[in-house]
């Protein structure tokens, strides 16, 4: 499994390369609203059901304050693989088990989608919304990007584009949440990252797994991650 995931974690870089010619406008064509419809009703649904269960189950955990930032340096496989075996120990304690998300650099805006709606396939629901919170409050993330604010924006409307600590804050902003991160780190077992621009309380807890800087899972208490149905290959008669 650890080779699966070296693999898939070499891969997306590779795979957001050769999405880097995509447009902008190819990008919206992808994101249909159809999909957004369906998924802005798929939120209101999970919402009513969202009963914190793993917040309640792991309150006890103490957790480091988030700062938002770009990857700066994913780490050789050897220590990925220590990493990974670790984020493995600590989940077994916790009580939690991952729902396994593609490695195609879209890792944690699937697992996002499916803490929101139950369902991965929303990833690109999820990146436009994260996009639309950059743009619209610019002066909250602008200094936390090394780079020029324009080319960032650009850059992540890609799908295959790896998701950031910047864009987690953006998404906890934008739907209102409390994203929980059970890490691999050494140091840092349990990141927070709160809403920045709302007066209320989050609406919402989304639990996700980050292995390094390689790759985001979606969280459950073990015994309750869902069973996914592989989609049926079509057969064409000729």
């Amino acid at each position: 499994m650890t080779e699966q995931y070296l693999n898939n974690a070499s891969g997306r870089r590779s795979s957001s390369s050769l999405n880097s010619s995509s447009s902008s406008n190819s990008y919206q064509e992808n994101t249909t609203e159809d999909d957004h419809m369906i998924a802005q009703v798929l939120a209101e649904e999970e919402n009513l059901r969202n009963d914190g269960k793993l917040g309640k189950m792991l309150s006890h955990l103490d957790s480091i304050p988030h700062t938002p930032r770009t990857i700066s340096q994913i780490p050789d496989i050897d220590d990925a693989t220590l990493d990974h075996e670790r984020l493995a120990s600590r989940l077994a304690s916790y009580g939690l088990a991952e729902l396994r998300m593609e490695g195609d650099g879209n890792c944690q805006f699937r697992a996002l989608s499916d803490q929101l709606f139950r369902k991965p396939d929303y990833h690109k629901h999820v990146r436009k919304q994260v996009i639309k919170q950059l743009k619209e409050y610019r002066k909250l993330y602008e200094g936390y990007v090394p780079m020029k604010y324009k080319g960032y924006i650009k850059k992540m409307k890609k799908s295959g584009e790896w998701g950031d600590h910047v864009t987690l804050q953006a998404a906890a902003d934008r739907f209102g949440a409390k994203i929980c991160l059970v890490t691999s780190f050494r140091d840092t077992c349990y990141i927070e990252i709160l809403p920045k621009n709302v007066q209320q309380p989050p609406s919402r807890e989304m639990w996700l797994s980050f292995w390094s800087e390689i790759h985001y899972n979606s969280l459950y208490s073990s015994g309750d991650v869902p069973v996914r149905v592989p989609k049926k290959k079509k057969f064409w008669l000729f």
